[in-house]
């Protein structure tokens, strides 16, 4: 493309969801912030190894990508705020994704309505529109109807883990807790480029995460000690921006084996998986939202066609009480 510099990604992995996730969180900071760059993303499938390549106006530097995708975080992030429903806080709880399907209906339609209005009206209806629906609904023990939460909701309480409330912090919180025995600081930017720009070291071991990250999936195996009780350590930008790239993955009711269920962008039809392809020409973030929800990306005629050369998949597993991602494997044909 004319006119543009191209930035390699070195921190996102293409097998990581949470790398993932926060591609496309990056995409929409840039967009809320940078709207005329007009940002573009391909990836080095001819330069391995592989990873993200990002299009920029010609002559903007890494730093000014950092500062633009902080800006744009930031902003975003203030509206990761659950307090706002207008539901009796006796019946909801803004720490933990479980409504009634009334309840959830009034949350849609509330922002769905406020989107009219201005943009971060839409940016909240995107977000609520990521987390549920209405329309696909399970049983509790006590024989209520509970509202399907999305598949990437892996907190349910267990070890005190909530969903919302981690949704709501983890984005607005700048700089992650001091690291090291030497309780080092570091900038938010820095904090931005490490995840972005430089292979992870994951050096932020008392942030909060989302079990996005495989290397979150801690077994037993042959330890004397049970791992679940230990924090992994993360990578504490790229959960900030995977926060803000959840919005974009928003989630529809799907008939299946005669039950309604709730499917994700990019989501598999049978037990769990999200996939996402691997794409040789720079486009939009509109563009990869469109190759998420291509209904035949199943089919080599059809990814060669969109310029796919892979396609990439996560299974979502229980590891006792915990859920985790698979580190994503290749589809083979």
């Amino acid at each position: 493309m004319i006119g543009f510099t191209t930035h390699r990604l070195d921190g996102l992995e293409p097998d990581n969801l949470l790398a993932f996730m926060a591609l496309l969180g990056l995409l929409r900071t840039l967009e809320e912030s940078k709207p005329l760059w007009r940002t573009r993303v391909s990836w080095t499938w001819d330069n391995p190894p592989l990873r993200p390549l990002l299009w920029t106006p010609e002559g903007i530097g890494s730093d000014t990508i950092v500062e633009a995708a902080a800006e744009g975080l930031n902003t975003l992030a203030s509206h990761h705020v659950f307090t706002d429903t207008d539901l009796d806080p006796k019946k909801f709880d803004p720490k933990k994704l479980k409504l009634s399907p009334e309840d959830a209906a009034k949350i849609l339609r509330k922002f769905a309505e406020a989107s009219h209005k201005d943009q971060y009206g839409r940016y909240k209806a995107d977000l609520w529109a990521a987390l549920i629906s209405d329309a696909a609904v399970k049983s509790k023990k006590s024989k209520e109807m509970e509202a399907e939460q999305t598949p990437l909701c892996l907190m349910f309480g267990q070890g005190h883990q909530h969903f919302l409330e981690r949704l709501n912090r983890v984005p607005q919180q700048k700089t992650p807790p001091k690291r090291g025995k030497d309780k080092r600081a570091i900038s938010e930017t820095d904090c931005l480029r490490e995840a972005l720009l430089k292979v992870w070291e994951r050096p932020d071991q008392k942030t909060d995460s989302f079990r996005w990250d495989y290397n979150e999936d801690v077994r037993y195996a042959l330890r004397a000690r049970d791992p679940s009780k230990d924090r992994e350590p993360t990578q504490h930008g790229a959960n900030r921006l995977a926060a803000i790239g959840l919005s974009i993955l928003t989630v529809a009711p799907r008939l299946r084996d005669g039950k309604v269920r709730l499917v994700v962008l990019g989501g598999g039809r049978d037990s769990f998986v999200f996939r996402w392809p691997i794409w040789r020409e720079p486009i939009s973030l509109n563009g990869v939202r469109a190759l998420l929800g291509h209904p035949r990306l199943e089919q080599p005629d059809t990814r060669a066609a969109l310029g796919i050369v892979q396609l990439y998949q996560a299974q979502r597993i229980s590891v006792g009480k915990f859920c985790n991602f698979t580190r994503a494997e290749a589809k083979l044909d």
